[in-house]
C-alpha cells in the first residue's frame, strides 16, 4: 500500500489556504517528500503525518517555491532526536544549494546523503520505492519524477514441492535472493512467476508539454501534474514561462494512459480551479483539481 498525500498546491506564492508545492508518500514505514515549499511541515502537520519517518527528499529544481521550506523542516527533524541519514536527491549543485539553506539549520543530529542527477534520465532504487527522474522543459534544469513500487511475481508452492525446497527455505526466495540447499543453488526465477504490475505515481511540474512526460508517466495510476493556467488567454503566458495549461496536462495523461490525474501548482491569480475542469475533462476524463491535503491510497490490483 502506498499513501500520497498532494502537500500544497501553490506556485509562485504562498496563499491564505493553498500552501506551496509539496508531495509526501508512505510506504512500508518509510516516507518520500518530493520538492519542499514554504509551509510544507505545517502541511504535514495538518494532514495528521509525521516528519521523522521521511528517509528521501527530492527536488524538482531549485526555485524558491519548491524548497524555501527546508530548512525549518530540517530543523524539526533534527529537533525530533532523528539520528537516520537523510537522502536528498536533485539537479546539479544540490549539495550547494542545501549547504546555502542550512546556515540557519546548522548542526544537525542525521547525515545527508547527496545525490545529484547526472543525465537526463536516473533512476535510483532506495527504501522500497523505484525513482525515475527525467528532465523537462523549464527555464531551469528541472526534473519530474516516476514513483514505482514493483510487485514480484507469484510464488509456485508446486514449484517449490517439485525441486525438493524446504518450506523454510521459501520466504528467501520470494524475497528475491537465491539459497542453497544440499550442495545445490536455487534461485528466485524457478519458484516465481512474471512479475506483475505494481503501483506507479508520476509527479511533474514547472515544464512545458514534452513527450518524456508522457513516456514516463505511461500507465500509471496516478499523474500529478502542473497546471499553472487554466484561462485560455494565458496560454502565451504559459509558453514564455516555460509553464503548462490544465488542457495540455490533459493531453499528456490521455496519451499516457494514465488511470487518474491530479493538477496542482497553480499560478496566485488562479483562485477557482474547479471553473475550468469540462474543457480539461472534455480532453481526459479522469482528471481532478488537486487540493492541498488531497490524498489518496494506492494497492496493488487483486489478482
Amino acid at each position: 500500500m502506498l499513501d500520497v498525500c498532494l502537500l500544497g498546491t501553490g506556485g509562485m506564492m504562498p496563499l491564505p489556504r493553498r500552501a506551496l508545492t509539496a508531495l509526501m508518500t508512505r510506504f512500508n514505514g518509510s516516507s518520500l517528500l518530493i520538492d519542499c515549499g514554504e509551509g510544507t511541515q505545517v502541511a504535514i502537520r495538518e494532514k495528521g503525518w509525521s516528519v521523522n519517518p521521511i528517509d528521501i527528499i527530492c527536488f524538482t529544481h531549485y526555485h524558491g517555491d519548491h524548497i524555501s521550506g527546508l530548512p525549518g523542516l530540517l530543523l524539526s527533524m533534527g529537533n525530533a532526536d532523528r539520528t537516520e541519514p537523510l537522502t536528498m536527491i536533485g539537479p546539479k549543485g544540490l549539495r550547494k544549494v542545501v549547504d546555502s539553506l542550512r546556515i540557519i539549520a546548522p548542526g544537525l543530529p542525521f547525515d545527508i546523503i547527496y545525490r545529484e542527477i547526472e543525465a537526463n534520465e536516473q533512476s535510483f532504487t532506495m527504501a522500497g520505492y523505484e525513482l525515475e527522474a527525467f528532465r523537462v522543459d523549464h527555464s531551469v534544469p528541472c526534473f519530474g519524477y516516476s514513483i514505482v513500487i514493483p510487485r514480484i511475481g507469484r510464488f509456485s508452492v508446486d514449484n517449490a514441492k517439485a525441486l525438493g525446497i524446504p518450506v523454510n527455505l521459501w520466504g528467501i526466495l520470494q524475497k528475491g535472493e537465491k539459497v542453497i540447499y544440499e550442495g545445490k543453488e536455487y534461485t528466485p526465477d524457478m519458484v516465481l512467476g512474471p512479475a506483475r504490475k505494481g503501483i506507479k505515481v508520476t509527479y511533474c511540474t514547472d515544464t512545458r508539454p514534452a513527450d518524456i512526460i508522457s513516456k514516463k508517466a505511461e500507465g500509471a495510476d496516478l499523474f500529478i501534474c502542473e497546471g499553472m493556467y487554466g484561462e485560455e488567454d494565458k496560454a502565451n503566458k504559459a509558453k514564455e514561462n516555460k509553464h503548462m495549461m490544465f488542457t495540455e496536462a490533459a493531453e499528456l495523461a490521455k496519451k499516457a494512459g494514465v488511470s487518474k490525474m491530479w493538477l496542482t501548482h497553480y499560478s496566485p491569480s488562479l483562485v477557482r480551479p474547479e471553473q475550468y475542469m469540462d474543457e480539461v475533462r472534455a480532453v481526459f476524463g479522469e482528471a481532478y483539481p488537486g487540493k492541498d491535503r488531497m490524498s489518496v491510497t494506492l494497492g496493488f490490483d487483486d489478482e
